[in-house]
Formats: C-alpha cells, structure tokens, sequence
C-alpha cells in the first residue's frame, strides 16, 4: 500500500470511481476495478490520487473492439480520460500510465486525430438553458455525432427518448423548473438501454456511492475534448467487469 493517509485516499476516491468508470462503462464494474486496485496495494512515490489511477489504470480490462473507422488504444484511452475528465497534466497522465512524458505526449496526439474517425452516434441532449444547449449540440456535431432533439424538460425528453430511440444522451441534472435530468434518465432508462453522459455543475449530486450512480460525469465548464473523449468512451466502452 502506497505510504499515504486514509483521509488522503478517501478524499481520492470519487475521481478514482469516475475514471474507472469511464473506462469500464458501468458502475458496477469501475468501482469492483478500484477495489481490486486498493486490494492489489497502490505503487509507491505517488499522491494519493495519482496512485489511485496508478492502480486502476495496471488492472483494468482492455477495451472492446473499437467501432468501425476508430483506432483508439487502451492507453490512449486511458491518457484522454485522465487529462481531459480527470484534468491531469500529460507529465501527471504519464506517471500513471507509466510512461515517459514525451511518449505521452505522442499517444495524446494520435489518440485526438483518432478521436475525429469515430463512428457517429445519434445524441439526445437535455438542458434547459437555450444558450447552453446550442453550445452543447455544437460541440456534440463538431465530434462527428448527430443530435436527434433538444429537450428542455423532464417530459419532454421522455417523448424524445421514445420517438428517436437516441444511441447515447446527454443530460444535465438541474431542469430548473423543468423537473430533473436525473429522474427523466431514469425514466428513459426503464424503456430504452442506453449510454448517459451527465454534463453538470453540480458532480457531487452524483457521485454520493450512496444510489446507482452513471458511467460518464462531465463537470461544467468543460473543454471541447472532455465531451469527445467521453462521447467515444460512451459508444464504445467495454463489456464490464465482474
């Protein structure tokens, strides 16, 4: 076990489900792969939450099969979600992946050119802010993808869920008084399996190890390349693990 604190490593918990996770695609799976990693003792000369990536980055399952036209690498994977989610320095990325900095740097850029030959998916977005919604559908286009609808409200992403059949959605939490993105997910989830990406000021609403909690949490503000890289993750994450 890394010579850190338990405060330290509870403090570095939540990042480290988030980012197991998002490389896993389930909940279940990412927080059994941070169990293994504590289990397994994390490698030494490392924070606590570097270590924590550390350890799950060692243990986790390589990826499915990419779609067609895209050719990320499990460790090109892996560097994007740990500096585009987790917002590590590509120095801080490749001590995790245990790798020298510049080879890190060469994978992150291969690994941005692969990200625009991803296969397309049809996204519905929900978000009750028109400004925000618009830059959201731009950036979700500027991806590669297609926005099937809008929704603004609760209902009304339940009607859209039902009518486009969206392969992946992208929801805010906080409706205002349009009700709440996380009860409308659950509601579409009962009828139509899919992936989610919460795009959120509020993370900790989701994040609470306390109800099942998504795959993919994106925190506002966010950069165009945290949307990309959890877009692909999302569409073409793995089979998770048991």
């Amino acid at each position: 076990m890394n010579a850190v604190t338990q405060a330290e490593l509870l403090r570095s918990l939540p990042p480290a489900r988030r980012y197991a996770r998002a490389l896993t695609g389930s909940q279940p799976a990412g927080d059994a792969l941070v169990g293994a990693a504590l289990r397994a003792g994390l490698p030494e000369g490392l924070s606590a939450r570097l270590a924590l990536y550390a350890g799950v980055t060692k243990l986790a399952p390589p990826p499915a099969a990419p779609p067609s036209g895209a050719a990320l690498g499990a460790r090109q994977r892996q560097l994007l979600l740990l500096t585009a989610l987790e917002e590590l320095s590509v120095s801080e990325a490749a001590q995790v992946t245990g790798i020298p900095t510049d080879a890190a740097e060469t994978e992150l850029e291969e690994a941005r050119a692969a990200l625009r030959s991803a296969a397309a998916a049809d996204v519905l977005v929900i978000e009750d802010e028109p400004i925000i919604a618009m830059d959201v559908r731009q950036l979700v286009e500027s991806c590669g993808h297609r926005v099937v609808g809008v929704a603004a409200t609760e209902a009304q992403a339940v009607r859209l869920a039902a009518s486009k059949k969206p392969g992946l959605i992208l929801a805010d939490v906080n409706l205002g008084a349009g009700g709440d993105g996380i009860t409308a997910v659950g509601r579409i989830q009962q009828q139509l399996k899919v992936p989610v990406i919460f795009v959120t000021a509020y993370p900790e609403r989701l994040l609470t190890a306390e109800t099942v909690e998504p795959a993919f949490v994106i925190s506002k503000p966010f950069e165009p390349l945290a949307l990309a890289i959890a877009t692909y993750q999302a569409v073409s994450s793995t089979v998770p693990i048991g």
